[in-house]
């Protein structure tokens, strides 16, 4: 790498703020805040090192421009590999499971400012975050099923303890949630409008205190209550009782079934929507994500994090991934070519291969430091 890059690499995280509260901004707004490996590695050397610093009270998380973070860099890691080559990202995407176990077992209370896109490992970013701030800006998706592969970065842990199966929907589907949405649904704490960021952002400037009670009262000071935001949330709200009653069911081929005569009951177009997408994304990914969602709801994050390491191990070999890479993100003609091309096609031995834990020659299982305030393992909310 030569001088010019290093200097590039390094401006696209921005490592700046006080004696007691730190702040760290994705800087890559043409590129929607994608995370590189460079971003990654910088981004855990240093907040490694404002948790050890006994004179950081606060961290803050955000990113410039219109996205806090659209996800990993999948064009750049992806581009000149071709498939099985896993050791190329291997690096990247365990450094990516680390830190995102680092921030929801972070000793400094952590607030993410999600004003914009915010998708994949963005989400990893976020999600797990002490005080999750969103605005009228805030665009939330977990799209991975749309490219063959399998919402991971945790999300079988925090979608799965979504109300309902509101996880389920949102992980199979790829649907995104606007901020309002995200406070009903309890994926973010806070709700402001994006124009008072810069007032919150120097209320949080003059914290010196790692009290979370003192910081929650501080934000409400300039966010907005669940009572102010009804009728913005409208969309979660009134969907919800058919989202329980459709992606309760066992398999992915019964969830389309019941959307299915739920849209010869109702017509709505949400349901529509739902549907084709379904028929439409990799079957092989939507049997995965339905199957390790249902298992993190029973889970811990660290176990939530093992499998989604496990199964993006598996899925880098596949032709399904680098199919959907190809018709998404490079040649654009958005019609993959799966394999297999239908959800009855997808065996229960096809999916269990992607679930068996990596132990051979080229990988070994991801192993998570140790942590003194580790996630125990937690029901769901049902």
């Amino acid at each position: 790498m030569n001088q010019q890059q290093q200097q590039q690499q390094q401006q696209d995280v921005v490592f700046e703020g006080n004696s007691c509260v730190k702040k760290v901004t994705l800087n890559r707004p043409r590129k929607l805040n994608s995370l590189t490996y460079g971003m990654v590695s910088q981004m855990l050397k240093k907040l490694n090192e404002f948790e050890t610093d006994p004179s950081v009270k606060l961290v803050i998380l955000k990113g410039n421009g219109k996205a806090f973070c659209s996800g990993g860099d999948i064009v750049d890691l992806y581009g000149h590999s071709p498939p099985g080559q896993w050791r190329l990202k291997e690096s990247f995407y365990k450094k990516q499971l680390i830190i995102d176990y680092l921030l929801a077992t972070y000793k400094k209370p952590l607030v993410a400012l999600i004003n914009g896109i915010v998708m994949g490992g963005g989400a990893g970013l976020s999600m797990h975050a002490k005080f999750k701030i969103v605005t009228e800006n805030t665009v939330f998706a977990m799209p991975e099923v749309a490219i063959g592969h399998v919402p991971d970065v945790g999300a079988s842990h925090f979608l799965s303890r979504l109300p309902g199966y509101f996880g389920e929907y949102l992980g199979l589907t790829g649907t995104r949630l606007r901020g309002a949405d995200m406070i009903a649904c309890e994926l973010a704490t806070h709700f402001l409008l994006s124009k008072d960021l810069h007032l919150l952002e120097n209320a949080l400037d003059k914290v010196t205190s790692s009290d979370t009670a003192a910081i929650s009262q501080l934000l409400s000071k300039f966010t907005l209550g669940k009572n102010d935001l009804k009728e913005q949330s409208a969309y979660y709200t009134s969907r919800l009782p058919i989202i329980n009653k459709c992606f309760s069911r066992e398999t992915v081929e019964d969830i389309l079934l019941a959307l299915e005569k739920q849209a010869e009951i109702g017509k709505e177009k949400w349901v529509v929507d739902a549907i084709n997408s379904l028929k439409s994304t990799c079957p092989t990914s939507l049997k995965i994500c339905l199957r390790s969602l249902r298992e993190g709801r029973w889970q811990s994050l660290e176990q939530c994090l093992a499998r989604d390491y496990t199964i993006s191990y598996r899925t880098a070999a596949s032709h399904d991934f680098y199919e959907g890479v190809r018709a998404m993100l490079f040649d654009k003609d958005k019609n993959p070519k799966w394999q297999p091309s239908k959800l009855e096609l997808v065996t229960e031995e096809m999916i269990d291969q992607y679930f068996v834990e990596v132990k051979d020659d080229k990988s070994e299982p991801l192993r998570l430091p140790p942590r003194s305030n580790s996630i125990v393992a937690a029901t769901s909310k049902l």
